[in-house]
């Protein structure tokens, strides 16, 4: 059974984010914290997911948006809950770093920031399409986007093995694929 999904606020984060980011994505992904919930790469990865460095550029550059999901309910402390990286990238929305605390996974939430992202980079930026990389071994991962109208391009791109900044891989055929949405269609649906 899911916990009932909170009212959210979403917000641009800051660099005074960043501790709560790393933490975030970290417990999301890597770790016996990360298997409460279903997008755990604990398998397939060690170490760190994100780097505090290239978190600060990311909200530092222009057309670059860490977007943060937080508890919205009237009267209650704002919560980190979810986070997205959404970027312009070549012409094209990028989305990434897409993260929901493990004990929110399946509610809702990253489902509401997911859409608040195409909202951002189709309405307010004007982008036709919206691509992400995903481990094309993580094949609940990529339906999940699937279900949402994304679609697998084929195109793969390598993991940066020896990057340590991005984790340590723990296989040797690890490698990404490119999913895409067009975001022009969806708007004229």
């Amino acid at each position: 059974m899911h916990a009932p999904t909170p009212t959210l606020r979403f917000r641009a984060a800051t660099e005074a984010d960043i501790p709560a980011l790393v933490e975030l994505v970290t417990c999301a992904y890597r770790g016996q914290a990360s298997r409460a919930g279903w997008t755990t790469e604990a398998d397939l990865l060690d170490g760190p997911r994100i780097d505090p460095q290239v978190l600060r550029a990311d909200i530092a550059r222009p057309r670059s948006v860490v977007l943060l999901a937080e508890r919205g309910d009237a009267g209650a402390a704002p919560c980190l809950l979810a986070c997205a990286h959404v970027a312009e990238d070549a012409g094209a929305g990028y989305f990434g770093m897409f993260a929901v605390r493990p004990d929110l996974q399946g509610a809702g939430v990253g489902k509401a920031l997911l859409a608040e992202a195409e909202r951002l980079a189709g309405e307010d930026w004007q982008l036709p399409v919206m691509r992400m990389t995903v481990i094309d071994l993580r094949d609940s991962l990529i339906a999940f986007y699937q279900r949402r109208g994304y679609t697998r391009t084929g195109i793969h791109k390598p993991f940066p093995y020896g990057d340590e900044r991005f984790g340590i891989p723990l296989r040797q055929d690890l490698r990404f694929e490119v999913l895409e949405k067009d975001l022009a269609r969806e708007a004229s649906a």
